[in-house]
């Protein structure tokens, strides 16, 4: 089917628009930007740089993608925002461009549900089947798994890691690393597993058996925390997902562990 541009909307000389791509009233777009089939701007949404938009997107009012990101070492250098497939970006949601001093694209992957006000700095790479609640933001550089839920207002410090499955509660300051399947809650704290997201994704009673197990081998009191990360590698080194958690805490550098209560 044909494009469909509103009078109104400015589209640049040089933008790539796929098959049966809708732009409403309002909108602007790049000379760099190229955007997926079957995608709609509903009305007033720019979109910057050097951007890509996969197929299926659905962008509402007032988001702004691929604009430079809010870094004072970035000169104008041709860097990237790569968004994957099937997203959803609400209003006055913002991501941007990368840098050249850190990975030189903002990466999002596919089927991600961003809420109004959300933001994805610069650098950062986002996973598939994400949700990001009203106003929640991530620092430069960060790093968030698939299926990762953060709630409102909650912002997560430049450079740490979200491990996949992980759930951060409303208004959490997040300075360090989270697990995957690890909750935090609205004070920023690791607070136990995200359970119900472990069942409501079909986990099975065993899976989720051994992760509490491991979580708590994780933080008990004896011994040393490299001791008891070991003893678990030990215990579970045929246990996908326990050895997940495990590589995830030893793979650590830029960032502090999140840390229960």
């Amino acid at each position: 089917m044909a494009v469909s541009i509103h009078p109104n909307a400015f589209i640049e000389d040089g933008a790539e628009l796929g098959e049966n791509v809708k732009i409403g009233p309002g909108c602007v777009i790049g000379p760099n930007v190229q955007i997926g089939d079957n995608s709609e701007l509903y009305s007033q949404v720019v979109i910057a740089g050097h951007t890509i938009l996969g197929a299926n997107a659905k962008i509402y009012p007032f988001a702004a993608l691929g604009h430079p990101p809010q870094d004072f070492k970035y000169r104008g250098e041709d860097t990237k925002l790569i968004i994957g497939n099937d997203v959803t970006v609400r209003e006055h949601v913002t991501m941007h461009l990368g840098t050249v001093v850190g990975r030189g694209e903002t990466r999002v992957g596919n089927n991600g549900y961003f809420m109004v006000g959300s933001h994805i700095g610069h650098d950062c790479i986002v996973g598939n089947n994400v949700t990001f609640a009203n106003n929640a933001t991530l620092g430069g550089q960060v790093t968030v798994g698939d299926h990762v839920i953060m709630g409102g207002l909650s912002a997560v410090h430049q450079f740490c890691r979200v491990g996949k499955h992980a759930f951060i509660g409303g208004g959490a300051p997040v300075t360090g690393d989270v697990i995957p399947y690890g909750m935090v809650d609205n004070h920023g704290k690791l607070a136990g597993l995200n359970l119900v997201g472990l069942k409501r994704r079909g986990f099975d009673r065993k899976q989720i058996n051994d992760l509490r197990t491991a979580y708590r081998l994780f933080f008990a009191s004896e011994g040393t925390f490299q001791e008891r990360i070991d003893d678990a590698a030990r215990m579970y080194e045929q246990q996908e997902l326990v050895m997940e958690m495990v590589s995830f805490i030893r793979d650590g550098a830029d960032r502090h562990l999140c840390l229960p209560k």
